[in-house]
């Protein structure tokens, strides 16, 4: 479209497996019809640092040569705000931010210290200025950015257990708030952005990892405060499963993009039946080095229209990831793809939502 920029974002990307280039093959031409292209960043490309005994796994630090894959997508703008950006430390924090930058990168959601971590990228594209800001819930202990010292932008959220009846064993509500000093940090951040660019773009790694319909309270009442705040859109991620697709006072919020080009360590029989008990999902033979659930090989890109007015159209693109864990962008006629449309449409079952398709892609507006 004449005086408009189309945005196409994706979820997690951090294949540990070489090799790594080849992973881009299939989806990488329909990227190329971007104006931007958006990803997340799962692991830490550095060979220093020290490995932090509370962290997630010695798996999200690898060797500096393969973040290629990002090169190979074509990606613009990348979030570094994960779960496992200080699993080795500052050092290596630092290492993976300096190394996107040098390859020509848009960075957001982590620096050498808290103002850093919550500047916006602003990319200007057809006489357009597209603001990126970018935050993580998902926080170990001393994973926040502070004032002088280097980590992630924080969103984080306090987690509460209401009990509900009186009887004893029943499980308690989970309630979880989004810390208040955070939240009012991301309102502050998306103010400015919007004064500064025609629109602002917020990422969000956040949410509960690989059970689908789950959603915690604290992500709607962000979602709220974001789009209140100015934001058009919210690429969410982190789940490695597809979640809702919400639309909020107009706005559409992806809660979970999924994994994009992903790869992990296959699980021993005994940690696969601990995990399927533990999250109630069951994981696919198919896809050892997908170790997140069934669910694991659904994805999707986001696609938006942007305008000087505002978010004009928001549609997403059905992916499947193969069993080379390449992502493949579904077309309309394939079953696959009808299939792909009802799993989004029932995981989105709480949320306000209408999914029209339209060619490739599935439009989304209220219903």
């Amino acid at each position: 479209m004449a005086n408009t920029v189309t945005l196409m974002a994706c979820g997690d990307v951090g294949p540990i497996h070489e090799p790594v280039d080849a992973y881009a093959a299939l989806a990488k031409p329909v990227l190329a019809a971007a104006d931007i292209r958006f990803a997340q960043v799962e692991r830490v490309y550095s060979e220093r640092g020290a490995f932090q005994v509370h962290s997630g796994g010695a798996h999200s630090r690898v060797k500096p040569h393969m973040a290629s894959v990002f090169t190979e997508c074509g990606f613009d703008v990348v979030s570094l705000a994960s779960n496992h950006a200080m699993d080795w430390g500052e050092d290596a924090l630092l290492d993976t931010v300096a190394l996107f930058r040098g390859k020509g990168f848009h960075v957001i959601g982590a620096g050498r210290n808290l103002k850093e971590a919550r500047t916006p990228a602003i990319i200007e594209k057809n006489g357009m200025k597209t603001a990126f800001l970018a935050y993580c819930s998902i926080l170990q202990a001393g994973y926040a950015a502070r004032p002088d010292r280097a980590g992630i932008a924080p969103m984080r959220a306090h987690t509460y257990y209401e009990a509900f009846d009186y009887q004893a064993g029943v499980p308690p509500r989970v309630v979880t708030v989004p810390y208040e000093e955070d939240l009012a940090g991301m309102v502050e951040d998306i103010k400015r952005a919007k004064s500064l660019a025609d629109n602002v773009v917020v990422s969000l790694h956040w949410g509960i990892h690989y059970i689908p319909r789950m959603i915690a309270d604290y992500q709607v009442t962000v979602a709220n405060a974001v789009f209140d705040a100015g934001a058009g859109l919210i690429l969410g991620h982190h789940a490695h499963t597809p979640k809702a697709v919400g639309v909020h006072q107009g706005k559409v919020c992806f809660y979970s993009l999924s994994n994009f080009i992903m790869s992990s360590t296959a699980k021993t029989p005994e940690k696969a039946a601990a995990f399927e008990k533990r999250y109630g999902v069951v994981l696919d033979a198919d896809y050892p080095h997908l170790s997140y659930g069934a669910d694991a090989k659904r994805s999707l890109i986001a696609k938006a229209v942007l305008a000087r007015d505002g978010v004009r159209r928001v549609s997403f693109l059905p992916v499947l990831i193969d069993k080379a864990l390449r992502p493949e962008v579904l077309r309309q006629g394939d079953e696959r793809f009808d299939e792909a449309v009802r799993f989004m449409d029932w995981v989105s079952e709480d949320f306000e939502h209408r999914f029209t398709v339209e060619g490739d892609e599935v439009v989304v507006t209220v219903s």
